[in-house]
């Protein structure tokens, strides 16, 4: 496993890499004049991304809440995640707070009666109660929550997302090399074994350490970011979040007796090993950006 992670780590960082450059290069493209710009609407590449890999942990929710016994078929769990990003995504940027709530609660009741229909497509109300809720469950989980890190991508650079990501996923790595070294105090050994308070105090300083350099390569380019003190704090909340959100994935696997959500991913599992801990912290950070650039503990000015 830890092979497999050295391996296709550094090939994911990169891909992630060169995604951001076309992203941020499509942004500079000239869009047809019928639809009143003279670019292209920011984080359509973002969009693609997220809605890949919110498709593929929707099919993977779906498998874990099936071992339950609720039978929900990949084809809706990925229509009801895509619904969900699709309401992120058409949302008018800037448009009031008001609209996005309706806009989300209006998707939600949609999705719940999706579930609904579909359970009783064979004339049978058996489960109609726990479909509707797991599907209206992918559709928040997957869907809504993940277009978060939309948002985030269409009021800052992309770089800025990038940023988030990495603090978010660099508690991972510092807890697990903290806590393979020195690690000796389980914390939840009923949910995750390998987990110790060692190592998460290592991923936390790791995740601050990560978002201070991070913050001070974007203000060297001119690109907005949370100020360093702001940097070091958000990176290790941020963190600590991600932590609870590989917990909160791993609780859903082991009430369904499922070791991993999947295998494709090589050395990672499935895609909800990878995207577990962004979900969660994705409002988060998107709050926080929005409360620290308003106070004025940023660095440069937004771009």
């Amino acid at each position: 496993m830890l092979k497999h992670r050295l391996t296709f780590g550094p090939l994911f960082i990169l891909l992630a890499g060169l995604l951001a450059w076309l992203d941020a290069w499509l942004d500079e493209q000239a869009a047809p004049s019928f639809i009143g710009r003279e670019t292209l609407p920011p984080g359509i590449g973002v969009f693609v991304v997220l809605a890949v890999l919110g498709g593929m942990g929707a099919r993977e929710v779906a498998r874990i809440l099936r071992a339950k016994g609720i039978e929900i078929g990949t084809g809706v769990a990925v229509g009801v995640q895509l619904l969900g990003l699709l309401v992120v995504a058409l949302v008018p940027a800037g448009a009031d707070a008001t609209l996005g709530l309706a806009a989300g609660l209006s998707s939600g009741v949609l999705a719940y009666m999706i579930g609904v229909v579909y359970a009783v497509r064979d004339r049978s109300v058996d489960g109609t109660i726990s479909i509707g809720a797991g599907v209206l469950m992918i559709h928040v989980y997957m869907g809504i929550m993940f277009g978060f890190l939309l948002l985030i991508r269409r009021e800052h650079s992309i770089w800025l997302l990038i940023w988030v990501l990495a603090s978010v996923k660099a508690c991972d790595i510092g807890a697990f090399f903290t806590g393979t070294a020195i690690g000796k105090h389980k914390m939840i050994p009923w949910l995750s074994p390998g987990k110790t308070w060692e190592g998460l105090v290592g991923g936390l300083v790791t995740s601050a350490l990560v978002a201070f350099i991070g913050s001070w390569l974007l203000a060297r380019n001119g690109i907005g970011a949370p100020g360093y003190i702001s940097a070091c704090v958000m990176g290790a909340v941020l963190g600590g979040f991600g932590q609870l959100g590989d917990l909160a994935a791993s609780l859903l696997k082991r009430d369904a007796g499922v070791k991993d959500s999947g295998t494709s991913l090589p050395g990672f599992g499935g895609a909800m090993d990878l995207i577990d801990s962004p979900i969660l912290v994705a409002p988060l950070a998107y709050w926080g950006l929005e409360i620290t650039h308003n106070l004025g503990f940023w660095s440069t000015a937004s771009v």
